[in-house]
């Protein structure tokens, strides 16, 4: 009686540490999983007439988003004509795709001394 009753103890005692392992390992494998399924797009805020970051680092084939969080109009333009938003009014976004290396300087065309910059590497 006793020999089962210890066997029974031990077992609920594997189970118990399995079961705390697999909570413990579980959600941090599945974020994981989800942060190489779907990477995060970068973004850029526009706000309080800047762009931050005002340089962003980013991989070939990265698709970046600028959000215009002012009460005004602004726009992104890059100085070598490879993109160039609308004007973007509050809360309005603009998305480009940057498919080859190189450092990429931009600007507001309504208000040319905000600038920023993108590197992909």
């Amino acid at each position: 009686m006793i020999k089962k009753h210890v066997w029974g103890v031990g077992l609920t005692a594997q189970m118990m540490l399995a079961l705390l392992l697999l909570l413990l390992s579980g959600p941090a494998s599945v974020k994981a999983k989800a942060q190489q399924a779907s990477p995060a797009t970068p973004e850029v805020k526009i706000d309080n007439f800047s762009f931050g970051p005002e340089t962003l680092t980013v991989p070939v084939g990265t698709t970046v988003t600028w959000i215009n969080h002012d009460d005004i109009p602004h726009s992104v333009v890059s100085t070598d004509n490879v993109f160039k938003s609308k004007l973007l009014d509050k809360n309005e976004n603009f998305s480009y795709t940057f498919a080859k290396a190189g450092t990429y300087p931009y600007f507001c065309s309504i208000h040319p001394k905000m600038t920023g910059k993108v590197v992909v590497q």
